[in-house]
This record gives C-alpha cells, structure tokens and sequence, in this order.
C-alpha cells in the first residue's frame, strides 16, 4: 500500500531580503519585525494546528522578516546575530504559537550547521539558497556507503521538524567500517531529492508538520557532509573558519537552548492569559472576581517564577555554552552533561508553569477555542523530546559528578 505524502511547499526562492535591506537590520529591530508578527502568528494557531502544518502567509511573512537570516555568517550575507537576540527574536512567535516557534528557530538554527561544512559547500549553498530551511534529522539514522566523489544515502527518519517548507534537507547517517564505530555524517542535499510521507498525527506540536523523511540511493557528494564527532565540542570547520564563539560552541548546548524557547514561550504566554482570564471571569457560587481569590494569586505567582527563574537558565546557558566551547576534554564533556540538564530543568519548569495557570483557569482552559488548551498540549509533547528526559540529563550529570564515565551517546 502506498503511503500517502506530505503536501509540502518547497519555497520559490524569490523574497529574499536585498542586501540594503538586511543592512539595515539590527538585533532590536529583528527583535521588533517578529514582536509585529505576533497577532498573525496567534490568529493562526488553530488553523495551524488543524493543517498539521505552520501556516503559509505566516511562514512567508518569517521569511520576508529577517528572521531566518539570524544565524547565516555575516561573510555569506548574513545577520550573525547573538544567541540572546536568537531568543528574544523568537519569543514572540513562540509564545503565539509554540508550534510555529518550534518550526522556525529550528530553521533559523540549523544554518549553523551549514557553518559546519566545507567553506566551498557554504559558498555554493549559501550563493543558492542566502539561508536554509532545512531539517535537521538524527533518528534513526540512515546508512552512508562510500562511492567515488562522496556517499550513497538511504534511510527513513523520524521527527523531520522544519520539512514542510524546506528548500534543503539535513539528514544524519552512519558510515559503516571494518573492526571500528561507525563515523556518524550529516549529510545535506536538496529537498526535492527525499519524499516526505505524510505521518505527523499528533495530540500536540501538531502544527509543525514533524513528517517522516526517505531518502532512496540518493548521492552526496563528498563536500556536502561533515563528520558529527569534532561538531558535538565545536571543534569543526565553524571554528576553523569562524574562529571561536558562536560557530566554535557545541552542538548539543545549541540544540537544547533552540528547542527550549518555545517551551518558554508557551509558558510567558499562559502567564498572561492566566492573569486576564483572572481579571475577567466571577466564581461560580462565590459571586467575587476570581482575581480577589488567593489560591488563584499564589497559582499565578509560582507561574510567573517558574518562568523567570527557566527564563534565566535558558539565556545563561546559551551565553555559557560559547565559554565552554575554548575547554578541552574531557572537561568539556562534563561541562556540556550539565548545561543540558539545567535547561531540561528549565523546560520542565515552563510546562509546571503552564499546568499552573490551567488549573487556575479552571474547566474552561479545556474548551477548544481556548488558547491555552493548545499551549499545555504542545508543551507535554515538548518536554518528550529526548534531550529534555530528566532521568537521562540528571542521571549523566550525576555520573559526572562522581566521576563516572557517560552512559549515553547523546552529548
């Protein structure tokens, strides 16, 4: 039986910014660019949502944004912005959206992985495309067999977050060898070279469109590829080419920090429901605000902390992992296993926060034209994700911290 594909759109490619235009772009005025996107993010949420997709005339106005040029180098025309302002850029849309936040600071990020190739690779695909939109997939992992001039790839992959409006495709794979570990490879090649089979059915995260990949005896060239293992401390061709700092730090740090904003965005927007929602509705029996009632003001209050205190973690930590990247290992290790168990906290904290405000709310945060509904199921599908499993991030900090060795390839 045939599978049924994903109804993709693969973008034209005419509505980048002039070079005037991105110029004149600084990180408060990006930061500005997504806060005006916020209402047209929220008024599409739910249609987002039903399309099992982000919404077209909300992605077309990302990309005519800036947004997506956040983390392209400034040698390939890009902003080269700072994590920080990474964040703050993409707090608005995630927190009318935590679905479409997701999409697009994963776009937005993986063009640091671009900076991971061969500078000609970023020449060439940089010189095509002034930012990629591209998933960037690990599990499972396909199989990479060597040929002249590069690599056959075949596989199917899970989770392919960002695929529905992609223009390249990031896919990692194993390179088999003889009496040795398979070298891990993430292998980039263009999107119209994989099906996309439409799988993603889900009670959250729905409107990221997360399909499964195939690729089929598919060649990529040897420039098109990197080797995974020198990325994972930030010793790979970011930091030959780039030097320290944001294309030196490691790679794992980066991706915990991009997929914990929309969690933080999800929480800062329920926060703020909460306390209209509040403002607005009389107890049932009482005949008093619900705002004069102390158990809703202390709900309200350890919400709002949750947030700030996962706030902080979260921006600190993008700012530690540059840092961290100039240590050697195998302290670097040690340093990254705990760097990625503070944001698992931290994310864990912004979905405590978003449950806090639902139960002050009351039985009306379950009403489908509800907002937050959909804020606390994305945000349970959200804190599944494998680097946010609080036994596995605490019990390998733990290991670290008595001097045992990881357990996990995950770092």
């Amino acid at each position: 039986m045939t599978e049924p594909l994903a109804d993709r759109r693969i973008p034209a490619g005419d509505d980048y910014l002039s070079r005037e235009e991105l110029d004149a772009i600084t990180p408060e005025g990006l930061i500005e660019r997504t806060r005006a996107l916020k209402p047209l993010v929220a008024e599409r949420a739910a249609s987002a949502e039903r399309q099992r997709r982000p919404d077209d005339e909300v992605w077309n106005a990302l990309r005519r944004s800036g947004y997506f040029y956040l983390y392209v180098p400034r040698r390939f025309g890009g902003l080269e912005f700072d994590p920080d302002t990474y964040i703050s850029a993409t707090l608005p849309i995630a927190e009318a959206c935590p679905s479409t936040g997701w999409t697009a600071c994963f776009a937005a990020e993986h063009n640091w992985l671009i900076a991971q190739l061969p500078e000609a690779t970023q020449a060439e695909v940089w010189g095509r495309t002034p930012y990629v939109i591209a998933p960037s997939v690990a599990a499972p992992p396909g199989t990479a067999t060597p040929v002249e001039g590069g690599y056959r790839l075949s596989g199917r992959w899970k989770w392919g977050t960002v695929v529905m409006h992609a223009d390249w495709v990031l896919l990692n794979a194993l390179e088999a060898r003889e009496g040795a570990p398979p070298i891990v490879r993430m292998m980039l090649l263009p999107a119209d070279q994989v099906r996309v089979i439409d799988t993603w059915h889900m009670a959250g995260m729905a409107a990221t469109g997360s399909n499964d990949i195939v690729a089929e005896d598919v060649f990529v060239p040897a420039g098109y590829q990197f080797a995974v293992q020198p990325v994972r401390s930030g010793r790979g061709n970011g930091r030959a080419l780039y030097g320290p700092g944001l294309y030196g730090s490691p790679m794992l740090p980066n991706l915990c920090v991009t997929a914990s904003i929309p969690a933080l965005g999800a929480a800062r927007q329920a926060i703020a429901l909460c306390g209209e929602r509040l403002k607005n509705h009389v107890k049932m029996g009482s005949g008093n605000a619900s705002v004069e009632k102390p158990a809703a003001q202390m709900r309200l209050a350890r919400a709002d902390l949750l947030a700030r205190s996962a706030e902080r973690t979260i921006r600190w930590a993008a700012k530690e992992n540059l840092a961290i990247g100039e240590i050697d290992e195998p302290e670097q290790t040690t340093e990254r296993i705990r760097l990625r168990a503070e944001i698992a906290i931290a994310v864990q904290q912004c979905v405590e926060a978003v449950r806090t405000c639902c139960e002050a709310v009351g039985s009306s945060v379950h009403a489908l034209d509800n907002p937050m509904q959909r804020l606390l199921r994305d945000v349970q599908v959200m804190q599944s994700h494998i680097v946010y499993d609080l036994d596995v991030a605490t019990e390998l900090h733990g290991r670290a911290l008595v001097g045992l060795p990881p357990n996990s390839l995950l770092l």
